[in-house]
């Protein structure tokens, strides 16, 4: 048998990268991994949430911006896909021409969980979030009907789980009005 080395790609490399197809990848310690198309219920649930931070960056006259599907490096060699995070304008200035993945850590980063990425939002960007210390990270669970907030608080996330009429609490922005049946319901169309 013959086994052909993988070449593992620097996160330059990665940047660059183009295989001719619409494939979106993450960068995991040096490999490309597809990562799948979202469902509807994850692009509508994302979409709302996108919404919401916008109307409350605006109300508030803040410098900030609120993405989707941005990238953020989160190491040597690796790069992950947000669902939904948001920026200050400094961290933009100078990359408008750029890859829209951030070498910095986002305010707040925001993750829809589906059956494919369970272990991949509860359990690999968690760790990964946490290297950054990106202050706040909330992982959406249609599957499971809640939201967790997580804190970055003396060099741990500590972790407040959503449900059913709970507002949402965040330190990025504390004065949001939204509920968990909310975010949720915006994943039925509604």
């Amino acid at each position: 048998m013959t086994f052909t080395a993988t070449k593992l790609l620097s996160f330059e490399q990665y940047l660059a990268y183009d295989d001719g197809t619409e494939t979106r990848y993450e960068l995991v310690n040096g490999q490309l991994e597809p990562k799948n198309l979202p469902t509807f219920r994850h692009l509508f649930i994302s979409s709302h949430i996108e919404q919401r931070l916008d109307a409350e960056i605006k109300r508030l006259s803040l410098p900030w911006f609120c993405l989707r599907e941005a990238g953020v490096r989160t190491g040597w060699r690796k790069s992950r896909l947000t669902d939904v995070y948001v920026l200050t304008a400094d961290q933009i200035v100078g990359m408008l021409d750029q890859s829209a993945v951030c070498q910095t850590s986002p305010l707040l980063v925001v993750e829809v969980v589906s059956p494919d990425s369970v272990k991949r939002d509860y359990r690999h960007k968690r760790s990964e979030y946490a290297a950054l210390e990106i202050p706040e990270y909330w992982i959406v669970d249609p599957l499971e009907s809640k939201v967790s907030v997580l804190m970055w608080n003396d060099g741990l996330y500590e972790e407040t789980v959503f449900v059913g009429s709970q507002g949402i609490e965040s330190r990025t922005f504390p004065e949001l009005q939204l509920t968990v049946e909310q975010v949720l319901a915006a994943g039925n169309m509604k």
